[in-house]
């Protein structure tokens, strides 16, 4: 049994038609087109998929950025008395201001409206992490569409050679 090529994770590589006649034996290349454009839209689909991740990664990337560095800060000024002046988003549009005395706690926003309080060094190792395996899983998903973009045009070029052969073998009869 023939292994199927794919990227490491998992995405099957689009084979390439060089020789019609191994994919179209019986010179009957509806079925085969019909594979190709299902395999075309698969292909598609997961380009989706993967572009809305990217555009969310790309969101979430900066702000854990934002608040690792922030949580950096904290830590910082943990042995000082004074206080922090700052300015803290309530909603896109409307900021408050605010007096912070040294702490050695944070609150992190962790989705679905869950907030929980972590020692600023827990939340600094918290952050930390979700924000290298952020970059990680953006890497991947480019990595992903560039192996993706490659498989469509692939896909694309075969679909063409096929119809291309079957228009040549119709020309060839009537001739």
């Amino acid at each position: 049994m023939a292994t199927i090529e794919q990227n490491p994770r998992g995405i099957p590589k689009a084979p390439f038609v060089d020789n019609v006649l191994e994919f179209v034996p019986d010179g009957n290349v509806e079925p085969t087109l019909r594979k190709f454009q299902e395999m075309l839209a698969k292909y598609k689909y997961m380009e989706v998929h993967l572009l809305q991740r990217q555009k969310s990664l790309e969101s979430k990337i900066p702000e854990i950025k934002k608040t690792l560095d922030m949580v950096n800060f904290l830590i910082s000024k943990q042995e000082s008395d004074e206080e922090i002046e700052s300015q803290f988003e309530i909603t896109d549009t409307l900021w408050a201001s605010a007096k912070i005395s040294s702490t050695k706690t944070v609150c992190l926003w962790l989705g679905a409206n869950v907030m929980l309080e972590y020692e600023a060094e827990e939340a600094k190792e918290l952050l930390t992490e979700k924000y290298g395996k952020a970059q990680q899983s953006h890497a991947q998903v480019k990595e992903d569409l560039e192996f993706l973009r490659d498989q469509i045009t692939t896909m694309e070029v075969n679909t063409a050679r096929v119809y291309n052969w079957d228009v040549k073998q119709r020309r060839s009869k009537k001739a």
